[in-house]
C-alpha cells in the first residue's frame, strides 16, 4: 500500500503535540483559572488545620461551669437563709377543710388587720405583741427565715417578730402531756432524703395565719422538708386538729429558696409602746369616717 507524503505529513501534526505535552507539561493556565486553584488550594489548607486541632487532645482543658441543679449538694443538710415563695397568701392552702361549729364561732370573731376580711381596728393579737405563732411565722413570706441545723437539733429563725423554734432531732419523743406554746413542741428524724417534722401542744390564742382561722390545743402539725438542689428546699404540711376542722388540712408545696449571700436576719421585736404609737397614728384614723 501507498502512502503518501500528505498523509504523513497529517499524523505528524497529530502525534507532535501529544509527545511535546509530556515532556513540557500542560500549558500554563489563564489569570482567572490560576486564581481559582489558588483560592480552593488555601481552602483545603485551612480546612485541614480545624480538623488536626480538633483531633489533638489538650494538655489543660478549661473547666466547665456545672449547671445549678447538677451542682453537688447534701440533701441531709438543709441550713442557710431562704425567701418562702408560695401561691395561697399567708395560709397552708386555699383549700381550707370544713370548719367545725366551734372554729366556725372563732373565725367569725376574729378580726384581721390585713387581707380580704381586714377591719382598722381589728383584734389580731400580733397587735398587743402577742406571738405569731406556728405554722403562721413560717406563712409570712415577707421576710427571710434562717434554718441552723447542728447535731441534735435544727433551730429555726424567723426575721418576723424576732422569734425562733426547736426541732429536736436527737430521738426523743414529743412530750405526752406538754405545756401549750406558741410554737409547738416538734421532733424530727430523717426519712431516706426527707426530713420529717412532728409537731403538738400548741397555744390556742395564736391564728394559724393572717385571716384568722383559729385552731385548738389539740392541733397536730406534720411537715415534710425536702431539699431539691443547692439552693431550694419544698415543704409539705398536713395540719390534723379535729376541734377546729372536719378533716386534715394539706397544704400546698411551699418553696424554700436560698436568699442572696448577704441577707440577714433583722431584730424585729413586737415593742408594745410601738404597737400604740401605730394604733393611735394609724389604725384609728383609718377606722373613723372621713370628715
Amino acid at each position: 500500500m501507498r502512502i503518501s507524503h500528505l498523509t504523513l505529513m497529517v499524523a505528524a501534526a497529530m502525534v507532535l503535540p501529544a509527545a511535546a505535552f509530556a515532556q513540557n507539561g500542560p500549558p500554563p493556565a489563564s489569570p482567572a483559572a490560576q486564581a481559582k486553584t489558588d483560592a480552593q488550594a488555601k481552602t483545603d489548607a485551612q480546612a485541614k488545620t480545624v480538623l488536626q486541632a480538633k483531633a489533638a487532645p489538650q494538655a489543660n482543658p478549661a473547666p466547665q461551669a456545672k449547671p445549678a441543679a447538677a451542682q453537688s449538694f447534701d440533701p441531709h443538710d438543709i441550713s442557710g437563709v431562704y425567701i418562702l415563695r408560695q401561691k395561697a397568701g399567708f395560709a397552708l392552702s386555699n383549700d381550707v377543710p370544713p370548719m367545725t361549729p366551734w372554729a366556725q364561732a372563732k373565725y367569725n370573731a376574729n378580726k384581721p388587720g390585713i387581707g380580704p376580711r381586714a377591719q382598722p381596728l381589728g383584734n389580731d393579737p400580733m397587735m398587743i405583741c402577742d406571738p405569731v405563732g406556728y405554722p403562721r411565722i413560717l406563712l409570712y413570706n415577707a421576710y427571710p427565715s434562717e434554718i441552723v441545723q447542728i447535731p441534735g437539733r435544727i433551730i429555726q429563725i424567723f426575721d418576723y417578730f424576732d422569734q425562733h423554734r426547736i426541732i429536736w432531732t436527737d430521738g426523743r419523743a414529743l412530750p405526752t402531756d406538754p405545756d401549750p406554746w406558741f410554737y409547738g413542741h416538734a421532733v424530727g428524724h430523717w426519712d431516706g432524703d426527707t426530713l420529717v417534722v412532728d409537731s403538738l401542744g400548741y397555744d390556742d390564742r395564736s391564728w394559724l395565719d393572717a385571716d384568722g382561722h383559729p385552731h385548738s390545743d389539740e392541733m397536730k402539725l406534720q411537715e415534710r422538708y425536702h431539699r431539691t438542689d443547692k439552693d431550694t428546699v419544698e415543704i409539705n404540711m398536713t395540719l390534723t386538729d379535729p376541734k377546729a376542722f372536719t378533716k386534715p388540712w394539706v397544704s400546698e408545696t411551699k418553696i424554700l429558696k436560698r436568699a442572696p449571700a448577704k441577707t440577714e436576719i433583722r431584730e424585729d421585736l413586737c415593742v408594745t409602746s410601738d404597737e400604740e404609737a401605730y394604733k393611735d397614728e394609724m389604725r384609728a384614723p383609718a377606722a373613723s369616717p372621713t370628715k
